[in-house]
């Protein structure tokens, strides 16, 4: 075998993977491409000498990475503004030509909006060197490994200079419905849509597993590259000479008339489709005029979203199911007779509460109209009363929790109807599995069918007992083996550093309590110690006199401390050693411009807050979580509250708008 022969077979198998991937027209049969494969792998064996980076059998390296780096885009990747109606893709028509000079010619695209999770790519003379995700459209995740195992993605190209793409990770749905089966098999979860399957392979650790799932990926941007042509549908179209796997679906329209009907048409025909939509966009096609356009603080005025209304599909309801949350909600649910639904198999949707119930006079064995809220969330919109039998009974409530057998009580002016009993296995369940999620203490390999064999044997009663699992125990429980043991219990450990007291004080679940709330908290009280040595009264007036909190979070925040049980969920937890110290942020500049001074950042800005905080403490500034004595700036976006703003005025605090803060620190 010569070295020719090699190449020869890294292009024949990358054209074949084009064909198959990108273009859905194998000309080789699985057994015909596997034999060219194995011939390909030999060769290696025996020269490793030879192996190229593009070589179809480097998509997956052996190592398993540590974790997800961070990676900032050098152009945000945001939002698009929504149309739901017709009047509304005319209205971001005329606010175009607005913007335009008058008569000026606007070009549109029309493109299917694929349902899965956007990452954006960086070629480097014709190699691929880093991929990553959204994020929060400032900052992503790098993923270029497991990127790699998508066969459509060339790892090598014919292009000098940079080349940076965005476009979309997603599955077939029948793709999507083969993993699910091997998923139920192995008695593991399924993935409730396209979308969460996606998100969820390209963050897998170890890229040996995320090329075990059938990844596409449709590019639908150029977003810089030497040569690239003057306009969207061009660029796009310019793609297919390095075999790059685009949106194939893209109609140039002369008229925003035209682009309406492309919009109905892809409407029409989105069931037909192999893949999930959620709408379509419609772009200006020329980069000038879009450069000229701009964006807003969130989004590019050159581009719309048009949403497509939710799928429905009627059913029939077969039960009534009563669940227990963390905080003692009983929610009913619908289990419905098994119907598809966007691309989904449906078999449950929510009932929100009683009143819903009563209103809509919803009962079993009713034939139900289901639709998902926002193509994610089924839930019950109509009852087909006329199609009902006689004899089916109104539904009622229970008065005692459906799990322990407490009292279930409605609050006055409440909707929700609560558990009385604090130590319910339903509530503690629930309390644990949240305090393990990515925003709380974001602890792995901690899934429902584990905290429920934990729960169940009683074990676990409360977060503080996860740290007290000992590896030789957990192996014991189903599905479970000694490795999958110790990193459970490794994972458990890693939690005890390094979250910080406000993702502690977010993961106790205390009712109206959320990431930024504990944020605030974490801001005036420095540790669990110093929160759980102050009065419950004074600390909820503190927080509502002097950080704008309002009278139900401060009066959750009080009965949280006051009350034994709970309070001593928090003292446990230090007492099993979990740190409540700061997170350290990052060097702080001892010099710079604003040197001295205090910045509070607060409202709704075009970056991220955490960002802000690194250019400001870039910059030299301290940070301070709320408006107090020492804060010398406010920089408020867009929703802040009055009482902050009269606090800060009170204080004789600057306040700041977006604009004027970026005449103090570079923007980046």
């Amino acid at each position: 075998m010569t070295r020719e022969r090699y190449r020869e077979l890294v292009r024949e198998i990358g054209r074949h993977d084009y064909l198959y991937y990108v273009l859905d027209a194998p000309e080789l049969t699985d057994r015909e491409y596997d034999k060219l494969y194995d011939e390909l792998a030999a060769l290696e064996r025996a020269h490793p000498d030879w192996v190229a980076p593009g070589s179809p059998t480097q998509r997956v390296p052996g190592a398993v990475r540590a974790g997800l780096r961070a990676v900032p885009h050098a152009h945000p990747m945001l939002s698009l503004d929504k149309a739901t109606t017709e009047a509304e893709v005319l209205d971001f028509d005329r606010r175009v030509r607005e913007l335009l000079s008058e008569g000026l010619e606007v070009v549109y695209t029309v493109e299917p909006k694929v349902d899965g999770v956007s990452i954006e790519l960086t070629y480097r003379d014709g190699r691929l060197v880093l991929a990553s995700t959204r994020g929060g459209g400032d900052v992503g995740e790098e993923v270029t490994e497991n990127l790699k195992t998508v066969r459509a993605v060339p790892l090598v190209l014919e292009h000098r200079g940079e080349l940076v793409l965005r476009g979309e990770v997603y599955l077939h749905t029948a793709d999507l419905a083969a993993v699910n089966e091997a998923r139920r098999a192995e008695g593991e979860p399924e993935f409730a849509n396209p979308r969460n399957a996606a998100a969820g392979s390209l963050r897998l650790l170890d890229p040996a597993a995320t090329a075990r799932r059938p990844l596409r990926l449709a590019i639908w941007e150029v977003l810089e590259a030497d040569g690239r042509p003057s306009a969207h549908a061009e660029a796009l179209a310019w793609l297919d000479g390095f075999r790059l796997p685009r949106q194939k679906t893209l109609h140039r329209c002369a008229t925003i008339a035209e682009a309406w009907t492309r919009l109905r048409e892809i409407g029409e025909r989105r069931a037909a489709l192999p893949y999930e939509i959620d709408g379509a966009v419609v772009k200006v096609d020329r980069y000038e005029l879009r450069e000229r356009l701009g964006r807003t603080a969130r989004a590019p005025r050159w581009a719309v979203a048009y949403k497509f209304a939710a799928e429905r599909a009627t059913t029939r309801l077969l039960e009534i199911r009563v669940q227990v949350g963390r905080t003692g909600v009983l929610t009913p649910v619908a289990t419905l007779e098994q119907v598809r639904l966007a691309g989904t198999t449906v078999s449950q949707a929510s009932l929100h509460n009683e009143d819903l119930i009563r209103e809509k006079d919803i009962r079993v064995g009713d034939r139900v109209v289901v639709e998902k809220a926002g193509d994610i969330i089924p839930q019950v919109v109509e009852v087909l009363h006329e199609a009902r039998a006689g004899d089916a009974a109104p539904f009622v409530m229970p008065e005692r929790c459906p799990a322990c057998g407490a009292p279930a009580v409605r609050e006055e002016g409440e909707a929700a109807r609560r558990c009385t009993n604090p130590a319910c296995p339903a509530q503690r369940r629930a309390a644990v599995l949240h305090y393990t999620t990515r925003a709380a203490m974001d602890i792995d390999h901690l899934g429902p069918a584990l905290v429920d064999q934990l729960v169940e044997r009683g074990w676990v009663r409360e977060p503080a007992d996860l740290y007290r699992l000992r590896a030789p125990d957990v192996a014991l429980l189903d599905r479970m083996g000694e490795r999958s043991a110790q990193n459970v219990v490794a994972a458990v450990a890693a939690s005890r550093e390094g979250r910080g007291f406000d993702r502690l004080l977010h993961a106790l679940g205390i009712p109206h309590v959320g990431a930024t709330v504990a944020r605030t908290i974490a801001g005036v009280y420095p540790d669990a110690r110093a929160l759980l040595d102050a009065d419950p009264e004074a600390v909820a007036a503190r927080l509502a006199e002097e950080h704008a909190i309002g009278p139900k979070i401060a009066e959750s925040v009080r009965a949280y401390l006051a009350r034994p049980d709970t309070r001593g969920v928090l003292e446990h937890l230090l007492e099993a050693g979990v740190s409540t110290r700061p997170v350290e942020a990052g060097p702080v500049a001892t010099e710079g411009p604003l040197a001295g001074r205090a910045f509070c950042v607060t409202g709704t800005l075009s970056l991220p807050r955490e960002r802000l905080h690194e250019l400001l403490r870039g910059a030299g500034a301290a940070i301070h979580e709320s408006v107090k004595r020492g804060t010398t700036d406010l920089v408020a976006g867009d929703k802040v509250g009055k009482a902050k703003l009269d606090k800060a005025r009170k204080l004789g605090v600057r306040i700041l708008g977006e604009d004027e803060l970026w005449a103090l620190v570079p923007r980046p």
